[in-house]
């Protein structure tokens, strides 16, 4: 992983203790190189890439070097000038992989179909993300996050959250792969697992629009409850919560995506 964001790797140094200023470098631009050979097999399996492929954070090419063998075309960024010196360097005789020493985030999407691909740096999950789904013609990202962002995106603790909820029409959100934290180096604080987000064929609601500013009123906290956030603007919310199978008590959290689409259905319909 390689951006201009801290590193949360387990090292607890000070400023001094011997730390070399490479050390510095990897800790200010969070790099956490994916190592072991069966976890970037594995990723790179379940990436599936084919066609055009973003790789943001590609530290030393390791998962840059897997996904053009897949037969993919790669261009993979890198923020950090000697990691991305060495990747250079190291693909000069793969003309299927450009490597740009620069930030990914201020990289212009493609106007293409592409994919993202990316053992990305966990402070950076957040602004990567965003990216991806406002990429017009991302068809799919598959990222390495940390386990607990993985698992709140996905509902796995049984609970959705606003930017999940607002996507849902467009993108699907799939948690895949437990990936230990023994298998980066330097070695996180914590474990990652494998994201994966894809894009629909089609958009499940034609108003994007009114879709959104119904889940964002009713993420707005009003009342407590889905019910009387959206009883501040839909005095017969009850009859349309009762269509879509929502109790008017239910905590916002804890209201399925798909509910959200038959709310926004009994709402508008």
């Amino acid at each position: 992983m390689a951006q201009r964001f801290s590193s949360r790797t387990q090292s607890k140094l000070g400023t001094g203790g011997g730390r070399t200023p490479r050390d510095r470098a990897r800790r200010e631009l969070s790099q956490n190189f994916l190592v072991d050979r069966h976890a970037v097999e594995s990723f790179v399996a379940l990436a599936n890439p084919c066609g055009l492929v973003l790789e943001p954070g590609a530290g030393e090419g390791a998962l840059t070097l897997a996904l053009a063998g897949h037969g993919a075309e790669v261009i993979a960024y890198e923020i950090d000038p000697l990691p991305a010196a060495k990747l250079t360097a190291r693909t000069r005789r793969h003309p299927e992989i450009r490597v740009v020493q620069g930030d990914f985030l201020r990289a212009r999407p493609p106007r293409t179909p592409f994919a993202v691909v990316g053992n990305i740096p966990f402070s950076a999950t957040t602004e990567i993300v965003d990216w991806c789904l406002n990429a017009p013609a991302l068809t799919s990202a598959t990222l390495l996050t940390q386990l607990e962002y993985a698992r709140k995106r996905t509902g796995d603790y049984g609970r959705w959250s606003l930017r999940t909820v607002l996507s849902w029409p467009r993108f699907t959100w799939t948690l895949h792969n437990r990936v230990p934290r023994s298998a980066f180096r330097p070695i996180p604080a914590v474990d990652a697992a494998i994201l994966r987000i894809d894009r629909r064929p089609h958009p499940l609601v034609a108003d994007r629009s009114s879709f959104e500013r119904l889940v964002r009123l009713g993420f707005s906290g009003i009342g407590g409850s889905i019910g009387a956030s959206l009883k501040t603007r839909h005095p017969h919310a009850d009859s349309a919560l009762s269509a879509a199978g929502i109790a008017p008590g239910t905590v916002v959290a804890y209201v399925h995506p798909d509910q959200w689409l038959a709310l926004h259905a009994a709402l508008t319909g």
